[in-house]
């Protein structure tokens, strides 16, 4: 087992490079097409693909909504339907994310607690700003719509089960799971498990959806994530927007650059979370 030193390095390596990814995802061009965003359950009924969708409830404000852009489904049952070829199942736990979802100071207790819990194992126990903790809530969780990709229903985040014997396959790490095993190329992982990881990614990327660098579990397509990962060039069709009603329509979110929390906001929670801690 390789020294807690060696890991704290790379954890704080990795968030250091996801900070400045989120700086360049905030100057990315957006030319926003207004796509609908369509219900993947319903979708998923009608396909015949087998696909599950996660039943737990990670925000005080809503249960998860499984919407994506219109533009994206058939690429979305692309990937799961060759997920089923190799006797997996595609198990969605996120999708479209509200402002009210996104903004960190409605994430759940055990989640909240859980980020600190890394953040103080990166400072070895020592009491950091809360500056330093909106640095690292922007690469865990996006406290920014522009770098939100979930606020632009174009991103999913996904586990991957086992047809056979319905236990989730060796990707080195579980959803939401925050350490140094995180990141997608990490080293702290298996042979095994990291050649899952690829395998889906692969897949996910033959079919446009592209792999967030920092969270092995998050895959985005046609947004600025997507084309700055494949170096294309091309504007982002997909922003950051609200749901207006049922039927998908969506409208772009004004100041999408604005930050969702102060990080003064953040240091009421911080000391909840440390008396919890400690």
């Amino acid at each position: 087992m390789r020294r807690k030193s060696e890991r704290i390095a790379y954890w704080k390596q990795q968030m250091e490079l996801g900070y400045r990814f989120m700086h360049d995802i905030l100057s990315y061009p957006v030319h926003e097409n207004n796509e609908k965003l369509v219900s993947l359950p319903e979708i998923v009924k009608k396909s015949g693909v087998k696909i599950k969708f996660s039943s737990i409830q990670r925000t005080k404000v809503s249960k998860p909504i499984f919407r994506l852009r219109e533009g994206l489904v058939d690429n979305f049952l692309q990937s799961a339907e060759e997920m089923n070829r190799r006797g997996w199942i595609m198990k969605v736990e996120d999708a479209f994310r509200t402002r009210d979802m996104q903004n960190p100071l409605n994430r759940t207790r055990k989640t909240f607690d859980a980020i600190m819990k890394i953040i103080l194992w990166e400072c070895e126990g020592k009491i950091p700003e809360p500056e330093f903790i909106f640095r690292r809530l922007t690469v865990l969780i996006a406290t920014i719509p522009k770098i939100a990709t979930h606020m632009s229903g174009s991103a999913i985040d996904i586990s991957v089960i086992s047809m056979r014997n319905g236990i989730e396959i060796d990707r080195g790490a579980y959803y939401l799971e925050m350490n140094e095993k995180t990141f997608m190329e990490s080293p702290f992982v298996s042979k095994k498990a990291r050649e899952n990881r690829h395998i889906v990614s692969e897949i996910m990327q033959k079919n446009g959806f592209y792999a967030y660098p920092f969270e092995f579990w998050h895959y985005s397509s046609g947004d600025a994530f997507a084309q700055f990962l494949s170096k294309s060039g091309k504007p982002a069709v997909y922003g950051p927007v609200e749901l207006i009603d049922d039927s998908g329509t969506v409208r772009p979110i004004k100041n999408a650059t604005r930050v969702l929390v102060q990080p003064e906001q953040l240091l009421e929670r911080l000391k909840q979370s440390l008396k919890r801690l400690h």
